[in-house]
């Protein structure tokens, strides 16, 4: 991750946080509910950003490098895990190779 999570933090109900991460970086939520809106992709002429909602225990996988913005629905504690090696999407199906082609950066 660019930005430094390796220490616990913190969110109440509404505050946001905005970071910028690396691809393959990770995010745990370790207590509470978040969304996080991914950095934003062009799909033709069209930009747009996937929003997911993460609970306790689920983690946010970077499939790359961006601003991404945590909110969070709930009290929460956030921690970034440390990336051990650089994502790498098998492509193991034609669907698998349509996501990397579309998505790649």
């Amino acid at each position: 991750m660019t930005s430094d999570l390796s220490e616990t933090t913190r969110l109440e109900p509404g505050q946001s946080l905005r970071l910028a991460v690396d691809a393959g970086a990770s995010l745990l939520v370790m207590e509470g509910r978040v969304r996080i809106v991914s950095p934003p992709s062009w799909f033709g002429d069209t930009v747009f950003s996937v929003e997911n909602n993460f609970d306790e225990g689920e983690a946010y996988l970077a499939g790359r490098g961006g601003w991404i913005e945590v909110t969070a629905l709930a009290p929460v504690r956030l921690r970034g895990v440390p990336q051990s090696a650089p994502a790498v999407p098998a492509v193991s199906s034609r669907v698998a190779r349509l996501v990397q082609l579309l998505f790649a950066s």
